[in-house]
């Protein structure tokens, strides 16, 4: 039975392909070698590639475009077609000119049409060369020579390289094995000692250009044809071992990763059969508990990280509930529960601290030393919030690191300004996508202790928008009698914050909430003399600019002159930072000549300054003199500065009072008080009553461009005014002080940064109110030595020294 059905299935396989033989014998129809070619005959443009003499190729075109070009075939009797490689980017795009001057010259042996396109078998004969036209436009019809291929046995020259072809070709096969189906249909049709037909054969098998394939087609010698065709094949060779190593590298690589995958889960199933290793979601809850055991976490606290752990043990890992209680249980873990940092509570080493990172300021490093000794005294330094005032450079955030460094606690510095989000401070609740806890926690987590110094910047500049008002925010946190308790939103657990100590920095007061401030004690830090600057220059600024540059300590000489010249004209502020910028640049521009090969040191000279630093931003005041021009003393956020006040008549056509200078409502104010109490009060200061009735009085503040406003120019405007209703200048003497319209004299504030604004302007003789002589007497003993000061109550104290004799 077994050698019966062998047999039968025998047969129908040779019935096969004897029905095979006879559908090709029908179809295709092979040229012979005495067919005679016609010397007129259509052309199809090919834009990819040329066609070789010895192929029967299948080609699928536009049946819209080609359809009257192959009917025109078809109807011909030697249906021969001309293909020839064209220049432009698509066949349906050329024309007669971008036609190239050799094609192959084709024989159609079937034509069908399917969905607008043709499909269209031809077999290449021959080469033939274009020798005119009969139409250029399609159908193209074209006169052509064939070019015959070479006749005879092959020379022994052209063996050896069929030979080479050969070889280059079965080294081709092993790295690509479409070319194994194509040499078996080129053996089929021809023998391998068919030279011509080898080459064209082989040149075929490449992927090269189509350039490069043409000057194939068009080299009718058959040793020079062998030779280009053994280069390309080269060239394929070379490919096609760069592709399977390539090919080599990136599966050795997956291999290796699908191994190392298997290998690893193995691994994971062997361990957790042995009780070795655990799945994440228990490492993960294992890393919690390790967390856990070094803090001291509150009831509450614990109780909700048992419930939180308890979840995490039921939820799927791939939920988004478990990522949430997975980031809880982690921020939870993190805080510093119970751990602190020991105090280095030596008041010795406080005060060197403080000498060696700041010069000057005695009163505060006096008023940071009382600080701490309170806090030796008891044991512990807690419960105290510091608020550091004082104008922009004068070091109020390095006096918050000072402290830090004196305690030995950790420092956390952020800024508050421009926070407008009270989610900043108190965090967000856990029912928003990306929550995180506040500032504050972020804090305490950086710094891995429930004690550090906590330095909140620019605290002044704190804003407010339809996310809450972040300064109310901050009441919980820097009140003593509250942060015990801290409660974060997104924690929602009571923190303690009592043991942090937090230092605040502010330019002004003015713009603080009043019950904030209440929580803080303030500690005023003014401006920098020019002595103070002068020796904060030499001692600091300048070497650590020099250290900056990676120069020599000794490269870079400014002596004592030179560094007066450049506070008095380029750095005339409270603080101490355009003073190190004006170094700073100093510094580069030494560097700079250094590398051009000048001899070290280089001094710079006073003389000199204008070509390192330019004109000078700060000139001398100038000294305005005359009836009618008084300076006062007032008080800015970048420190104390002197402030002429002119009153002129301008006519007397009828009687009023003007004021400009871009001056605030306090500042108005102030001034209509001054008039109203000189025209009530003239003739007892020697001034003429008659003089008001008829003048329109201009009171003038320069600089015009500058808002001006505050309550301690009172007694200055109405010096001014009695100026010039006497008709007589007020000698050079300088004040501050606010008037009632009684007369009396009110204190002001800003007293110390006054007086080095007096001293600035070379002006010795000050008037201030008397319940400011305490405020004097607390102003430094460099600060206020040398001027001759006078305490007025009311402003008839004033007028006597005023003028002369």
């Amino acid at each position: 039975m077994v050698e019966e059905e062998r047999t039968d299935e025998t047969q129908a396989s040779e019935d096969q392909e004897h029905e095979q033989e006879t559908v090709a014998e029908t179809t295709v129809q092979l040229a012979r070698a005495n067919d005679v070619l016609p010397t007129e005959i259509h052309l199809l443009p090919v834009a990819a590639r040329p066609f070789f003499p010895g192929q029967a190729v299948p080609l699928m075109m536009s049946a819209e475009h080609w359809a009257p070009t192959m009917k025109a075939v078809a109807d011909t009797e030697h249906k021969i077609l001309g293909v020839v490689l064209v220049d432009s980017e698509t066949s349906e795009e050329a024309d007669s000119h971008n036609f190239r001057g050799i094609g192959t010259a084709c024989r159609v042996h079937r034509i069908h049409q399917q969905d607008g396109h043709l499909q269209v078998l031809v077999e290449c004969l021959q080469r033939f060369r274009l020798t005119g036209w009969v139409n250029r436009a399609a159908p193209f019809l074209a006169r052509v020579a064939y070019l015959p291929e070479p006749e005879g046995p092959p020379s022994s020259e052209i063996k050896a390289y069929a030979v080479a072809v050969i070889n280059t070709i079965k080294e081709l096969l092993p790295l690509n094995p479409l070319y194994v189906e194509e040499l078996r249909m080129f053996l089929d049709r021809f023998g391998p000692d068919d030279p011509s037909h080898l080459a064209d054969f082989a040149a075929s098998l490449t992927t090269s250009s189509k350039d490069q394939l043409q000057e194939v087609l068009e080299i009718v010698p058959l040793l020079q044809r062998m030779e280009k065709v053994l280069v390309l094949l080269n060239n394929e060779l070379e490919l096609a071992r760069a592709q399977q190593k390539i090919r080599r590298t990136v599966e050795e690589k997956m291999h290796k990763q699908q191994r190392e995958f298997f290998l690893r889960e193995q691994l994971k199933a062997i361990q957790k059969e042995l009780g070795i290793a655990k799945d994440d979601r228990t490492a993960e809850i294992d890393t919690f508990k390790e967390r856990l055991e070094g803090l001291t976490l509150t009831e509450q606290a614990q109780k909700r990280v048992d419930e939180e752990l308890n979840k995490m043990g039921m939820l799927e890992t791939g939920s988004p509930e478990y990522a949430v209680t997975r980031n809880y249980l982690d921020w939870i873990t993190l805080l510093p529960w119970g751990k602190h940092s020991k105090d280095k509570l030596d008041l010795k080493r406080a005060r060197r601290v403080l000498d060696r990172d700041h010069y000057g300021l005695e009163d505060v490093k006096a008023r940071i030393l009382e600080f701490l000794a309170v806090g030796i005294h008891k044991g512990e330094i807690a419960g105290s919030i510091i608020l550091l005032v004082g104008p922009p450079g004068v070091g109020k955030t390095s006096i918050g690191r000072s402290i830090a460094d004196t305690l030995g606690r950790r420092f956390y510095r952020f800024s508050v300004g421009g926070i407008r989000d009270e989610a900043e401070i108190k965090g967000h609740r856990r029912t928003y996508i990306g929550a995180m806890p506040g500032k504050f926690l972020q804090a305490m987590r950086d710094a891995g202790t429930s004690n550090p110094v906590i330095l909140l910047d620019e605290i002044d500049k704190i804003g407010a928008s339809y996310h809450g008002d972040p300064a109310s925010a901050l009441l919980e946190v820097l009140d003593p009698e509250q942060n015990s308790d801290f409660l974060d939103h997104y924690l929602d657990l009571r923190f303690d914050l009592s043991k942090v100590l937090f230092v605040c920095t502010a330019n002004q007061l003015d713009t603080i909430p009043g019950p904030l401030l209440d929580r803080m004690e303030v500690i005023k830090l003014s401006g920098y003399i020019a002595e103070e600057k002068l020796e904060i220059a030499k001692k600091y600024l300048l070497p650590r600019q020099i250290e900056r540059a990676g120069l020599d300590k000794k490269s870079v000489k400014l002596d004592v002159k030179t560094l007066r010249a450049l506070i008095e004209g380029y750095a005339r502020d409270a603080g101490v930072r355009r003073l190190e910028k004006q170094l700073g640049k100093i510094v580069r521009k030494v560097a700079v000549r250094l590398l051009e090969d000048e001899e070290t040191p280089i001094r710079v000279e006073r003389d000199a300054l204008k070509d390192y630093l330019g004109s000078p931003v700060f000139r001398d005041e100038r000294k305005l003199s005359g009836p009618g021009v008084v300076t006062g003393l007032a008080w800015t956020a970048m420190g104390g500065a002197t402030l002429s006040i002119e009153a002129a008549r301008t006519h007397t056509f009828n009687r009023g009072f003007k004021l400009t200078g871009k001056l605030g409502d306090v500042m108005k104010e102030s001034a209509e008080i001054a008039y109203g109490y000189l025209v009530s009060h003239a003739e007892a200061f020697d001034a003429d009553p008659a003089f008001f009735e008829k003048s329109f009085i201009h009171l003038h503040v320069p600089a015009g461009a500058t808002p001006k406003d505050g309550p301690s120019a009172g007694i200055t405007m109405a010096s001014a005014l009695l100026s010039l209703a006497r008709d007589e200048p007020v000698r050079r003497i300088a004040m501050t002080g606010e008037i009632t319209l009684t007369g009396e004299v009110f204190p002001v504030g800003g007293i110390r940064e006054k007086l080095i604004a007096a001293r600035r302007a070379g002006i010795k003789e000050i008037i201030l109110p008397a319940d400011n002589e305490g405020d004097f007497e607390e102003v430094p003993e460099h600060v206020g030595k040398g001027f001759e000061v006078h305490f007025a109550s009311r402003f008839e104290d004033v007028v006597p020294l005023l003028f002369k004799g």
